[in-house]
């Protein structure tokens, strides 16, 4: 059965760095990623079980890794070669847990001490934070932060189908679509970051950046809040670069969008704050500005962006995967503000002193926004090429969900069709 497959490639990766230079997702025709013929992966051991992947997505993380531009911090966090693929929706061929074989599945993809086979757990495993995980390199599988980076698990981007453990796996309710289900694990990303950020009633929220991960956000802010699990905030503002992007902002629960060049302005307006300076040039910030900002970027100009923005004491929440950056971090020592990293996923705080696993949050969040509408494209693994040209240029081209349609004909939703590589 096809997959596509990373391999260590020293030649390759620096091709991929080089044709990425000319946009993100130009080097997949060159990098070290192939088209193979594959044999599933083999079971770990008990309480493992295959899935056969029906939508799998391309995020982030998977075009940095591609773009050869994913920060060296993760060498040892990975094992070759591997199938990419984590956010998943898949068929369980069969029983795993209580979820009987047949099911539709969403993947939980870290791979903490319980799929390791690793006893007693870790701390944090055992607080169900399992982004956290303290053995994500030993147990009986190969070192891999998440299926999709771990040689003995396989990913989604296959029609071999990957190896899940039972904890691993939540049964996808009959009244969601498979592209709702493959935004799952993406809206967790969300959800744990808007719980890292610690809100409180009527701040002024910023999310920066209205890509997946922030559209996201806004969509579990907007959600919590109304549910009582989070603080509802005053004002919800979101920074979009592209029209379609601020539509969907204000559809989802943002006050208001406003292209990422007038954010501090509306900030500004909104706190009651002076400017110094340009915003975003050295030294420029507000004397004010908003309690939390959500940086679904990662980039050095994002950063110091979100810096200039937040007010003394506020706290920036980095969702965005960053790498290996140049920012002046002297407005976060003299303004004393709290800079959160925001990984993954576990459990959350609850009522009474209980916790919620955050995919059960997730499906909330996707359930009420029908978030599968923003799956704006699908594409055959055979054509992976254009598949990942078109999400490192998602935004430019209209589009905020690009996947991997991996199933039969028949069963296909109504999903745009995948747009010539000429589209805009």
């Amino acid at each position: 059965m096809k997959a596509l497959v990373f391999e260590r490639n020293l030649p390759r990766f620096a091709a991929s760095r080089v044709a990425s230079v000319l946009g993100s997702g130009r080097g997949a025709a060159v990098g070290p990623l192939r088209l193979l013929e594959t044999d599933p992966p083999e079971l770990p051991g008990d309480g493992w079980a295959r899935v056969s992947p029906l939508v799998s997505g391309i995020c982030g993380s998977d075009l940095a890794t591609l773009d050869g531009r994913s920060s060296r911090y993760f060498e040892h966090l990975v094992s070759f070669p591997f199938v990419p693929g984590h956010e998943v929706v898949g068929v369980l061929e069969s029983p795993a847990g209580s979820i009987e074989a047949g099911r539709r599945v969403v993947l939980e993809p870290v791979l903490g001490c319980a799929a390791r086979g690793i006893e007693p757990p870790c701390g944090a495993c055992a607080d169900g934070l399992l982004g956290n995980c303290e053995r994500i390199g030993f147990g009986h599988l190969a070192p891999g932060l998440q299926t999709g980076y771990c040689a003995d698990t396989g990913g989604g981007w296959s029609r071999a189908g990957l190896v899940a453990h039972r904890t691993q796996l939540h049964p996808v309710p009959e009244d969601l679509s498979d592209e709702d289900a493959v935004m799952v694990e993406p809206v967790a990303c969300a959800t744990h970051a808007v719980f890292r950020a610690s809100l409180r009633d009527g701040e002024t929220v910023v999310v920066l950046g209205a890509g997946t991960l922030g559209l996201a956000v806004v969509a579990a802010i907007s959600t919590l809040s109304s549910r009582g699990r989070v603080a509802a905030p005053g004002a919800l503002l979101a920074g979009a670069k592209y029209p379609h992007q601020r539509r969907l902002a204000e559809e989802l629960g943002a006050t208001a969008a406003v292209d990422p060049a007038q954010l501090a302005r509306a900030v500004r307006r909104r706190s009651g704050s002076l400017a110094i300076g340009a915003p975003g040039s050295a030294g420029g910030a507000l004397t004010g500005g908003a309690d939390v900002v959500f940086d679904c970027v990662g980039s050095a100009d994002s950063i110091t962006q979100s810096l200039a923005m937040v007010r003394p004491r506020g706290r920036v929440v980095l969702v965005g995967m960053p790498g290996r950056l140049h920012v002046d971090l002297a407005p976060l020592w003299q303004r004393e503000v709290a800079l959160v990293g925001a990984y993954a996923y576990g459990a959350e705080p609850a009522e009474t002193g209980t916790t919620v696993r955050t995919f059960d949050l997730a499906f909330e969040v996707v359930a009420a926004h029908r978030l599968g509408r923003l799956v704006s494209a699908s594409y055959p693994i055979e054509r992976f090429e254009e598949a990942v040209q078109h999400a490192g240029a998602a935004g430019r081209r209209g589009a905020v969900k690009v996947v991997f349609d991996l199933r039969p004909t028949r069963a296909r939703a109504d999903v745009p069709d995948a747009p010539g590589p000429d589209a805009q």
